[in-house]
């Protein structure tokens, strides 16, 4: 299998903090306006995410934005880092996805999740308890949907019977899969389940052991995508940038660590150097460039993406840094990282 291409990309959940001085609809026009020009551009993907019950409006749904993205760009991958599978019908989201793989001409590929924030399970009326159990069955509903051909299936959740999913994907098989990896148990689903690898935490855990057990299952994990969303802002004056941005960074950890504190999740008695880093990279072209072929060599990462816009900053002022990212940061990172040819087939299971 030939080595994956390295991938660049921005991403979006489309957030408007109360207070702020302009719209949850000026958020969705300048991000569309935004993803469009950086697909001309030459990036190489868009990744949404997903939370609910959020004030601030935070995505709750990717299909109608891959939508409308799909019918603004041209080459851009259109995927999710992640989906909350627990929450979403496997039958229903694998039409929506076929769907979109259809719109898309063959872009689309998913991101999953458990989900792990408590007042979205009460919100939906499921517990917390069954977030596994939906998870796996709907991985594995996903791809008898995608099959092409009618399939039954008797689970612990879901009960099916002779059904057969139309549209098909254009992509044989269906749109590539990956599996967010943040706990041992999550590393070996994404092993069990064949998956390209989205790892947040503890290096040790979520990263080179999923290597670890992908080797003793006899596949090579370099034929796998990696991918990963680290903040890239592209800057000649930090001082005058970084301000506005780095409120906007605290209050998206904020947020989070509402959601952690919440469902009970503490640092495990890890420190920062055991973690994959993903503080903000914010600076000149060549620090820029530095750092991210630092980061890349070090953790053997395809797929980069950065924030394309930041909760309490519309996206448009972030659209001038997301362009000297595409055309004057990844061509250098790209020449200093590897050969950059016609881009490799994502990986995807059977």
């Amino acid at each position: 299998m030939t080595a994956p291409r390295l991938r660049f990309g921005v991403a979006h959940d489309f957030r408007c903090p109360p207070g702020s001085d302009y719209t949850l609809q000026d958020v969705y026009a300048q991000t569309l306006e935004q993803v469009a020009l950086l697909d001309g551009l030459g990036l190489d993907l868009v990744w949404f995410s997903e939370h609910h019950f959020v004030e601030d409006g935070y995505l709750p749904n990717f299909v109608p934005v891959a939508g409308a993205v799909a019918a603004v760009t041209q080459r851009m991958r259109i995927s999710t880092d992640i989906a909350l599978l627990p929450f979403a019908h496997p039958v229903r989201l694998a039409e929506d996805v076929a769907v979109l793989d259809q719109l898309s001409g063959g872009r689309m590929e998913l991101g999953i999740g458990l989900g792990y924030a408590l007042h979205e399970f009460r919100g939906f009326g499921i517990p917390r308890s069954r977030r596994v159990s939906l998870t796996e069955e709907g991985i594995e509903i996903l791809r008898l949907a995608w099959s092409g051909a009618p399939f039954s299936y008797h689970g612990k959740r879901y009960h099916f019977d002779e059904v057969r999913v139309t549209p098909d994907p254009v992509q044989p098989g269906g749109p590539p899969l990956w599996i967010a990896s943040t706990s041992p148990a999550s590393a070996s689903r994404a092993v069990r389940y064949d998956t390209n690898l989205l790892p947040q935490g503890v290096r040790s855990v979520v990263l080179d052991g999923w290597r670890e057990q992908t080797r003793a299952e006899g596949r090579n994990p370099d034929d796998y995508r990696i991918g990963i969303i680290r903040n890239v802002f592209v800057t000649d004056d930090r001082e005058r940038d970084w301000p506005p941005l780095r409120e906007a960074e605290r209050y998206r950890m904020w947020v989070y660590n509402r959601f952690f504190e919440e469902a009970g999740l503490g640092d495990g008695g890890f420190t920062d150097a055991d973690r994959i880093p993903q503080r903000a990279i914010i600076g000149d072209v060549d620090h820029c460039v530095d750092e991210l072929v630092g980061f890349i060599r070090e953790f053997g990462l395809t797929d980069v993406v950065t924030w394309g816009s930041a909760p309490g900053v519309q996206p448009a002022t972030v659209t001038p840094m997301m362009e000297r990212f595409a055309t004057e940061v990844v061509p250098r990172v790209r020449a200093a990282t590897g050969p950059s040819g016609p881009a490799a087939q994502p990986h995807r299971a059977g």
